[in-house]
């Protein structure tokens, strides 16, 4: 292998890290191409001493995260092409009902993605697992394609292909001590064997990576945390077996615990202990310190003693005996992120600087592919939209959050996570001008970007009473989690009345300057040379022609817009904004979020709240649907932009954050007499939006979608050029591959009605799965009450010949198959489809 002699003066690319990842992509940079790779450890190979060379290699296929799924799916084919994978299942148990239904969720998630799975009982699991307690246990998860795999000697392989290639050179102990940049960008790397020039640089530096990054001023949010792992043996039974591994792995979920054969030992591992959190400056170098290697940190015995009990609890006849003993213990280092999730991606603070971090053994192969490919061509085959790492606001990328959310976060490892459930840690941290206010009305606040946004109000309570039996009660306790009656009966009350949202926590950016509407034009996929005052929906495309963003830009001058998007995309949508500004400084943008706040209005009595407040013409004649103007209500300057995502008549309204209260107060006051109600983003996200068929994204509009699939292509394409042209073009050109259709839940069986949350498979009426030409399987991508229709309703991709108004199919939900149909085929709304509510 070419571990260099002279170290080079310069670098097409730097790769940071030669754990499992950083190896994963040098090969498939230069598997794209790539020359004049260098790859940097300060440790020694193959194994510097991260966590790739004590984490627990063990791979099971499923998650409820379809982007987590499709990163380990491939993850195991490369694994498999290595040569360094060993196929030996995996089974999941349940000692209690909870852990059973998560197990029946996880079923559901395997025929979503594709996966073989089985759920099985306890003489099963007994059988395959000879020496286990099956009397503990209620069922098992099985999944055969479970398996083991050597990361070290994958990542040498790795290695010695790129080499082979004359793409790479490794340089291992070689520290890397600053990273230059000019202008916000990289320029070079510095290191205890010298400089290299270089304008890319990757940091895949696991445990290490914030402090890595932070050499170059950016951030990479996360934090070292102890994963305890004690190996026990020899045990003659698995001694006996002759097998590094001879039944398959087994997940303990309720006691938080793994056990698997490791020759003739049992590995036991644990996620039960107490968060105990490092720092990575607290990271002793190689050598440095009592333990072999700097991530395996002194073992704490007492933190271990209650998984140790239970290990023997469920495998007594291996393990509750005095020839067996401890073999090695660790301390093991891995590292958790704000909200569970890798980081991968540019990051926003430095152009060049890009961070593949927080990456477990059973997604290296697949981050390494799906990174290169990101640096290569712009996007992934693979969505990873949820990992970019830009998702996170500042706030969010300090040490202080991070910390707090990974010590909320390490027990939800091995926990029952609700798809709707909120973090508590770190809040509030972001609260908007009308916070007293919507505290008063009994306000339940989820977060969104550090927001605390209304979800619903227990103040409207009374309103059950008044809709009555129009309002759907839920029986089942997993399908109340996170959700209350209240949200329809607000929906209610906003289409018969008028209700009030808070919508502050918008991202909003004002781009000006000569250039502007150049560069509005290059990154929209809708005409943006619109007369000063109209409103444009558009797509943002990446250069795949998938979606990298979907929001609102208001013309307010020739050469002055603004952008609109969801709270959740926002620091996403900045940094991608920025990124595509020109050089020549033509165009200033400028992130106005915080100093500003927004009021939703709608409902058929809107208008008339909106008129006691200004002498403006606000008729639909005098202010058309599309538009926005500068407003004076009850004696304050505001933007008033009429378009309306819950699909009824009305306003975001878009004022200056100190002014907000005042305006609350003012239409507060005027909406009274009209029945006004405040409603939380439970209607404004969920059921006005699909009521209207509305895409979200991250649900329906996504990387691996494109807008003709969405319903979202535009009757004609613009002459200018923009970000995925191409591919937008060669995506009209073709019947799509699949169809977004709105299907409704047929009527409920004798166990009451049931309420999926999304990701659940659509199967056909015969139960098989509906595989798109694309290989996609069909699965649903947002979920909610439709309170005007009295439906419950899910969105979903189908194939074209399923794609039929009136179809019976089935979704599967928690492992139970319950009878669908479509309701609407593309972009009709289920509600007023001719929308002359919003018009009127």
């Amino acid at each position: 292998m070419r571990t260099m002699g002279d170290f080079p003066e310069r670098a097409d690319i730097v790769v940071i890290g030669a754990g499992i990842v950083g190896n994963s992509l040098v090969h498939h940079l230069a598997e794209l191409g790539w020359q004049n790779i260098l790859l940097l450890d300060k440790g020694p190979l193959p194994d510097p001493g991260g966590s790739t060379g004590h984490a627990s290699n063990f791979v099971f296929p499923v998650d409820h995260s379809k982007e987590i799924t499709e990163l380990t799916l491939d993850s195991l084919r490369q694994y498999a092409e290595l040569g360094v994978l060993t196929q030996c299942g995996g089974i999941e148990v349940a000692r209690t009902p909870e852990r059973l239904q998560e197990l029946r969720r996880r079923m559901s998630s395997a025929r979503a993605w594709g996966i073989e799975a089985e759920l099985i009982g306890p003489a099963r699991i007994r059988e395959l697992v000879p020496w286990i307690r099956e009397d503990l246990l209620l069922a098992g998860f099985h999944t055969p394609t479970g398996a083991i795999v050597d990361p070290v000697r994958a990542g040498e392989l790795m290695r010695e292909r790129a080499v082979q290639r004359g793409a790479l050179r490794v340089a291992p102990e070689t520290e890397v001590t600053a990273i230059d940049t000019e202008h916000g960008r990289v320029t070079g790397v510095q290191t205890s064997r010298g400089r290299v020039d270089t304008e890319r640089v990757v940091v895949a530096c696991g445990v290490w990576s914030p402090a890595v990054a932070a050499l170059a001023g950016a951030t990479i949010p996360l934090t070292p945390a102890v994963h305890q792992m004690m190996d026990l043996g020899p045990i003659p039974e698995l001694a006996d077996s002759g097998e590094w591994i001879s039944f398959p792995l087994v997940r303990d979920m309720d006691a938080r615990m793994y056990e698997r054969q490791r020759g003739p030992s049992l590995e036991v591992g644990s996620y039960a202990h107490r968060p105990i959190l490092h720092e990575p400056e607290e990271i002793p170098p190689l050598g440095v310190g009592p333990q072999e290697s700097p991530t395996q940190m002194p073992f704490t015995d007492a933190d271990f003693a209650p998984q140790l009990a239970h290990a023997r609890q469920l495998f007594p006849s291996l393990l509750d005996r005095d020839d067996v003993a401890p073999r090695e213990a660790i301390n093991g280092l891995l590292s958790i992120t704000p909200d569970g999730a890798p980081l991968l991606g540019e990051t926003a603070e430095v152009r060049g600087l890009w961070s593949a971090a927080a990456v477990w053994i059973k997604e290296g192969p697949g981050v390494g592919r799906a990174v290169a490919e990101w640096i290569t061509h712009g996007a992934s085959e693979i969505d990873v939209h949820g990992a970019d790492i830009t998702r996170f606001p500042p706030h969010a990328r300090t040490r202080h959050h991070a910390r707090a959310r990974a010590s909320e976060g390490f027990p939800k490892v091995y926990g029952i996570a609700h798809p709707r459930e909120q973090w508590a840690s770190n809040r509030p941290m972001r609260t908007t001008p009308f916070h007293a206010r919507t505290q008063a009305l009994g306000a339940e606040y989820f977060e969104v970007s550090g927001w605390e946004r209304p979800q619903w109000y227990a103040g409207n309570a009374p309103l059950l009473a008044e809709y009555g039996d129009r309002v759907t009660r839920r029986v089942h306790e997993w399908d109340t989690r996170w959700w209350s009656p209240i949200i329809e009966a607000e929906h209610l009350a906003m289409r018969e009345r008028a209700a009030m949202i808070d919508l502050t926590a918008f991202s909003v950016f004002d781009v000006t300057g000569p250039g502007a509407l150049d560069y509005v034009q290059h990154l929209a996929v809708a005409q943006m040379d619109r007369p000063v005052g109209r409103v444009i929906y558009t797509p943002l495309l990446d250069e795949r022609g998938g979606f990298r963003a979907d929001l609102t830009i208001v013309r307010l001058a020739e050469q002055h817009f603004r952008v609109i998007t969801g709270a959740a995309d926002g620091a996403r949508d900045l940094a991608w904004c920025r990124r595509h500004l020109p050089g020549d400084g033509s165009v200033t943008l400028q992130d106005l979020t915080s100093a500003s706040c927004a009021i939703g209005l709608w409902g058929p009595r809107a208008q008339d709240v909106v008129a006691a407040v200004t002498d403006a013409d606000v008729s639909a004649e005098g202010f058309g649907f599309g538009t926005a103007r500068e407003v004076v209500l009850a004696g304050i300057p505001a933007l008033m932009v009429r378009i309306s995502y819950v699909g009824d008549l009305g306003w975001e309204i878009h004022l200056p954050v100190e002014h907000g209260l005042a305006l609350w107060d003012a239409l507060w006051r005027a909406g009274q007499p009209h029945g006004v109600v405040a409603a939380g983003a439970g209607v404004y996200g969920t059921t006005g939006r699909l009521e209207k068929a509305h895409r979200l994204m991250g649900a329906e509009l996504a990387p691996d979608r494109d807008p003709v699939e969405a319903g979202l292509a535009l009757p004609r394409v613009k002459d200018a050029d923009f970000v995925g042209k191409p591919a937008y073009l060669a995506a009209r050109e073709q019947e799509p591959a699949a169809v977004l259709c709105t299907l409704a839940m047929a009527e409920p069986g004798e166990a009451g009605p049931r309420f999926p949350t999304g990701n659940e498979p659509v199967l056909a009426e015969d139960g098989s799965p509906l595989v798109d030409a694309r290989g996609r399987r069909s699965y649903v991508t947002s979920a909610g009450p439709a309170p005007s229709l009295g439906r419950y309703l899910l969105l979903a991709y189908l194939p074209p010949e399923q794609a039929v108004a009136g179809r019976r199919l089935q979704v599967d939900y928690l492992d139970q198959r319950h009878p669908v149909e479509v309701l609407t085929v593309g972009r009709t709304a289920p509600f007023d489809p001719d929308h002359t509510r919003p018009k009127g």
